[in-house]
């Protein structure tokens, strides 16, 4: 079974969450910018969400998860919980 790892910020609109990316492609750094705007306790990790396999995330998350490249920031993706930006970290199949 697939395990990959990821980090998340969580916001309330695609227009934040699309800033956000903006930031990171410009330099800013990922888990710095989801203890600051990340609505998801795991921003205070950084958006860190540790390890964890298909079918234990949202339908569409998982999809992100385990089709994206590592290492490259995936969003706006929305979810029943708002907009995330999505970072695979490592994913092993």
């Amino acid at each position: 079974m697939a395990i990959a790892t990821a980090r998340h910020i969580l916001v309330d609109t695609e227009e934040q969450c699309q800033q956000l990316k903006d930031d990171i492609a410009g330099g800013a750094d990922f888990a710095e910018l989801a203890k600051q705007h990340s609505s998801c306790p795991s921003g205070q990790k950084g958006g860190e969400l540790g390890e964890f396999g298909p079918g234990m995330m949202v339908r569409e998350f998982d999809e992100v998860v385990f089709s994206a490249d590592v290492n490259t920031v995936q969003g706006p993706v929305k979810t029943q919980f708002g907009y995330h930006l999505l970072e695979v970290t490592s994913r092993s199949d």
